[in-house]
């Protein structure tokens, strides 16, 4: 069997096991009478487990993974570091909040709290457009370009993007939120694994020696020249972490979702502890990288992960990408109709319409 059959065959074979495994989970799961509340916010049922999952996958993607090991410096590290601090300010602040408040999209809470509707659907629109116009279609696109490169395919990038979209749109139509964290936590899982294989792989093609790497590509100290200086830290990274984790729709959702909230603060500290060791899979191989070919940017991972890992390890490796990009697509889809149905256009257009 020639190496690419292995790739495509141990690809499909492990897609298609996440995808199965999420139907299982998902049909025995319990339903909520709420209908938007089921499709949204998983019927308020998330275990610890899928809420912790569901936030790293949705935050983790191909373009972060290719971007951070593209930048092929420790210092950007800190992304993943400052997002601990964002997520303890979701789990003792807001998540106690969105449950006293019984909120289903986090825009909600300005309604509630602040008794101002026409500010909740005008936050709601910011986030539709930001989703729209930036979000997903970074999203496709770098998940596409990532699969062309690594399997040499022939397919258009507007094609290999579409499928994407398509797989996308059968998780997130059929299954809601509850499919999408569950498959979510599979997807993660299976990153984890691979992402460290990667790393360990890539040491072991330097010999586990990377002397000759520069002092400044392991700088955790940025100047102020430095793509983040020093001084940021504490001011403008700190806002943007408790913006992202905790206000963004995205993200904060799946927290939403959980049992109760001492669940939703056991999944958002099992994130944040993830997020620590994370630089591991989206900073370290791109350091690594730098000792063997030089200072090359984003074509960095593709081309680690390319030169160290046996074919059947790059067709699972493919398998937990595409899932990667199918978390942060189907959630961001979910995300967005929940701030449109909820926010939009059941007060303004139809207060009887069935959410699905």
């Amino acid at each position: 069997m020639n190496a690419g059959l292995i790739q495509v065959s141990v690809f499909v074979a492990l897609t298609a096991l996440v995808a199965l495994l999420t139907w299982w989970v998902c049909g025995r799961a319990r339903h909520s009478a709420d209908a938007s509340k089921d499709y949204f916010l998983a019927g308020g049922g998330l275990a610890w487990p899928y809420v912790a999952g569901s936030l790293l996958l949705t935050n983790i993607s191909a373009e972060q993974i290719v971007g951070m090991n593209g930048a092929q410096m420790m210092l950007v590290a800190w992304w993943e570091f400052g997002a601990a601090a964002g997520l303890l300010v979701l789990a003792h602040v807001l998540v106690p909040m969105y449950y006293k408040y019984n909120c289903t999209t986090t825009t909600e809470l300005l309604e509630r709290r602040l008794g101002d509707p026409g500010l909740r659907r005008l936050v709601s629109v910011l986030f539709l457009v930001g989703y729209m116009f930036i979000l997903l279609p970074v999203v496709l696109y770098t998940g596409a370009v990532f699969m062309k490169s690594m399997f040499a395919l022939d397919a258009p990038v507007v094609v290999i993007a579409a499928a994407f979209a398509l797989g996308g749109l059968l998780y997130a139509a059929f299954g809601g939120l509850r499919a999408i964290a569950v498959s979510d936590t599979f997807n993660g899982v299976g990153l984890l694994v691979m992402g460290l294989a990667v790393t360990v792989f890539a040491l072991a093609a330097v010999h586990w020696d990377l002397s000759g790497v520069p002092a400044e590509r392991w700088s955790l100290i940025g100047s102020d020249e430095s793509d983040i200086p020093w001084h940021t830290l504490l001011t403008g990274m700190l806002f943007i972490h408790i913006f992202y984790w905790g206000t963004n729709m995205v993200i904060a959702q799946r927290a939403m979702a959980a049992k109760s909230v001492r669940e939703a603060q056991k999944g958002i500290y099992a994130a944040a502890a993830f997020k620590l060791v994370i630089p591991l899979i989206v900073v370290f191989p791109g350091v690594i990288a730098y000792k063997l070919y030089g200072d090359i940017g984003d074509v960095a991972y593709g081309r680690l992960v390319g030169d160290v890992l046996p074919p059947w390890l790059s067709g699972a490796f493919a398998a937990m990408i595409v899932g990667a990009v199918l978390s942060s697509f189907n959630s961001c889809l979910n995300s967005a109709a929940a701030l449109y149905t909820c926010d939009l256009h059941v007060p303004l257009v139809n207060a009887d319409a069935d959410v699905k």
